[in-house]
């Protein structure tokens, strides 16, 4: 009764979808799948979940980000039917569907002998034509899976119809080769014959031999238990090479020939006694097949992110879903090599220690060049990304961010605070106080500038300074620059007790260069389908910067950051002056965390920010005379030297309202000016009704401007290449006009153009209109 029961049920869903499909009449089971029917002509776009191919900025390939079905990535690339050895198409057509090019998606024969079969009692086998398995494994997986019901074999049947009607055999039979799952590989599924043939000989499909191809042909129905079993498979393979003789599609000659190749899947040791007798056959490793989750050849770091940032944009199921996706980056070949050659060259680093590099375009936040780990020869690199993942201590290269809100707040670089012990109260620390240390104890004792303290890394001022300030205003800022402390977090934040990474460390310091402004890290500049379709562009979005300093206060932070560089000799204690090179200017800090666990430096060019972090991947102290003036310096200076070969030496732009005086202690600080505001400077001296102060009195002060109308508009002519105002250097073809609200005027801010020759960067932004001047007036929040 059981096995009457399963004829009748299947045999009633073959006759009722037959009917269906072929005379189309109406009723209740045909209205409600014909209801539900996907739409066949999907087919013609259907990515499959293709590979998404990254690019650099210059049309370099990256490699290749791969999708996923459901959870699980899959390894999936398309290929054409001409990129495909023609063994491998006749392979499949003769052992899974001879008729294929006689029937119109059903063949009659086959469901004849399923029905056959279930009426012997047996189990069902095949039947199904290369346009059945088509739609079960595209069209309708996401439905059924590889569940077998009623419902979805009527559905399969009437859409086979549908697309036999409207597609050629050979479309269909690409698809097929294109949709087909082949097994395990590891961190991924093998769907494809592209990712097969890869898998499991390291070859392009093209390349497949004839006995390849009938291995790969008959593996299909159960990839999993026919690989690990060999003899098996062999033994169907000569079956296939018979039938596809006898069907025409061999000589046999050939036929011979693959009988005599000796057939060597990855992983396996086979021995042959004669042609086409295997003696034995030895699984010597079962990974060997396996390939990695994301195919990349350049860059493998910098592509992760890529890989992030497009799901921040487009969303998961757009990027693994519907895949076949190109992406355009940020990277800069000759940048990226930069930092691979100082990585690969780096010397010194303590026992057990890896690193991570960084290079960004502080005047738009892209990233250029990336290396999340220290390059060993003859050692892959691990996944980990230290320059974008690593969440680490930043010691003391938080205090120039510190320095220059003390300046933002009306402090001068000669503000002077004591260089000696000092306690605060503290109820999670130990005995109840907080009571801080300079590096190794040393205490001058002194009274210094707090250009000098920066100059020297002096906490004890630093913890003073940041009380000064208050820790209020001062993580505020850290805010909007991207890096806000832990909750929680006190005076030890001042001295660098807050955690992050590299990317987020030189996107921090950019604004000291760019003349304000901090831009968020970007990794993306186009994504597009497979056949054109933009989905993301950079140069239409609004990308607009936040002002965080005004291009004054973010000039006399740079000054400082200048001074660490540059105020000391090395034998008088410079922390940074290993980070020179060449005739460039440079500015940044070191730092080290407690331990040292950390080791870090941040700096500037008037072209490129970097960053550097040395430390252990699992964490972990080093050894205590090591020191990020010795060993981060030198790669710093490396990845510079070689991204800024070639280029014109250019300098840090200055804003106007910029003075200099001597340092006071010329004693300790021989020859050094300091950089300091212009009181008589009017930039954001205006009153309540708009009107201009009198010159005589005014003086320079932080404040936040607004528009007399905070919801006024303008129409401006923006330069397409930038977002960013257009100006007299601004091609009349690049000019495209936007009405903005007078509000965000100042983000608009176009930047400086290069002197005439060089190919220098934009420098800050300058009153160089009345729609633009309000940019350079004061630090908007």
């Amino acid at each position: 009764m059981i096995l009457l029961g399963k004829f009748l049920k299947f045999f009633f869903s073959l006759v009722l979808a037959l009917v269906l499909a072929g005379a189309g009449l109406a009723g209740a089971f045909a209205m409600k799948w014909a209801g539900e029917l996907p739409d066949y002509r999907e087919l013609d776009s259907l990515t499959l979940g293709a590979e998404t191919r990254v690019f650099s900025r210059d049309g370099t390939p990256l490699g290749s980000l791969i999708p996923r079905i459901g959870e699980q990535k899959v390894s999936r690339t398309l290929v054409r039917l001409n990129e495909i050895s023609p063994f491998m198409t006749a392979a499949v057509i003769s052992n899974e569907d001879r008729r294929f090019f006689e029937h119109y998606g059903l063949d009659p024969y086959g469901i004849a002998r399923q029905v056959q079969r279930i009426s012997q009692g047996k189990d069902v086998q095949g039947g199904s034509t290369l346009t059945n398995q088509l739609i079960k494994n595209t069209l309708l997986w996401e439905e059924f899976g590889g569940a077998v019901t009623a419902d979805r074999k009527a559905k399969e049947w009437m859409l086979s119809v549908q697309v036999e009607r409207s597609f050629t055999k050979e479309e269909v039979l690409q698809n097929y080769l294109n949709a087909i799952y082949w097994g395990d590989g590891g961190p991924v599924e093998l769907y494809g014959v592209y990712s097969a043939a890869q898998a499991y000989f390291g070859k392009a499909p093209r390349d497949l031999s004839l006995a390849e191809s009938a291995y790969l042909t008959v593996i299909i129905p159960n990839p999993a238990k026919r690989y690990k079993d060999f003899e098996q498979s062999y033994g169907l393979m000569k079956v296939l090479l018979g039938r596809m003789e006898q069907d025409g599609w061999i000589t046999p000659q050939q036929h011979q020939a693959a009988l005599a190749e000796k057939v060597q899947p990855k992983g396996w040791k086979v021995q042959y006694a004669s042609p086409g007798e295997v003696a034995s056959a030895e699984l010597v490793d079962a990974k060997a097949k396996e390939l990695r989750d994301v195919t990349t050849n350049r860059a493998p770091h910098f592509t992760q992110q890529v890989e992030q940032e497009l799901i921040s944009l487009l969303g998961r199921d757009k990027v693994y879903g519907s895949g076949g996706l190109r992406v355009y980056t940020t990277l800069d070949m000759n940048v990226q090599n930069a930092v691979e050659i100082a990585s690969r060259e780096a010397r010194g680093l303590p026992y057990g220690a890896t690193l991570g590099a960084i290079i960004m375009d502080p005047y738009s936040g892209q990233v250029l060049g990336m290396i999340g780990q220290k390059i060993r020869e003859g050692e892959p690199v691990p996944d980990w990304n230290n320059a974008a993942q690593g969440q680490r201590q930043i010691g003391s290269t938080i205090k120039p961010l510190l320095y220059t809100v003390g300046l933002q707040s009306g402090l001068r670089q000669d503000h002077r605070e004591e260089d000696r012990p000092v306690s605060f109260p503290c109820d999670t620390c130990r005995g109840g106080v907080y009571s801080p240390q300079n590096f190794e104890g040393a205490t001058t004792f002194r009274n210094m500038t707090i250009r000098e303290a920066l100059d020297r890394s002096l906490n004890l001022v630093t913890v003073r300074l940041a009380d000064r300030v208050g820790l209020e205003k001062f993580f505020g800022k850290l805010g909007e620059l991207g890096i806000p402390p832990s909750d929680g977090t006190g005076l030890a934040a001042a001295l660098g007790a807050i955690e992050t990474t590299p990317v987020n460390m030189a996107a921090a310091y950019a604004p000291f260069v760019n003349g304000g402004v901090y831009y968020k890290p970007r990794y993306i500049t186009k994504v597009t389908t497979a056949r054109g379709e933009v989905l993301y562009d950079a140069s239409t979005e609004n990308i607009k910067p936040v002002r965080v300093w005004s291009p004054q206060v973010a000039y006399l932070g740079l000054d400082m950051i200048r001074g660490v560089v540059n105020d000391l000799k090395s034998e008088q204690g410079g922390l940074a002056s290993g980070a020179k090179f060449g005739e460039w200017s440079v500015a940044g800090k070191t730092g080290t965390s407690n331990g040292p666990k950390d080791l870090w430096f941040v700096g500037t060019t008037p072209l490129y920010t970097g960053a550097v972090w040395v430390g252990k991947q699992e964490g972990g102290d080093m050894p205590i005379n090591s020191y990020s003036g010795v060993i981060n310096t030198p790669i710093w200076k490396r990845m510079m030297e070689v991204a800024h070969a070639g280029k014109t030496k250019t300098e840090y732009q200055q804003p106007p309202g910029i003075l200099f005086a001597d340092h006071p202690d010329q004693q300790w600080m021989p020859k050094v000016k300091f950089a300091y505001i212009d009181p008589s400077y009017q930039d954001a001296a205006t009153d309540v009704e708009g009107q201009t102060l009198p010159a005589q009195g005014a003086r320079y002060t932080e404040a936040e401007w607004s528009p007399s109308d905070p919801n006024s508009t303008e129409l401006v002519g923006l330069d397409q290449r930038t977002g960013k105002l257009a100006t007299e250097f601004t091609p009349p073809e690049q000019v495209i006009m936007r009405r903005i609200n007078t509000a965000d005027l100042p983000s608009y801010s176009p930047d400086l153009p290069a002197a005439s020759g060089q190919s220098a960067p934009p420098g800050p932004a300058t009153a160089s209109s009345s729609a633009t001047s309000p940019a350079a007036s004061g630090s908007g929040q």
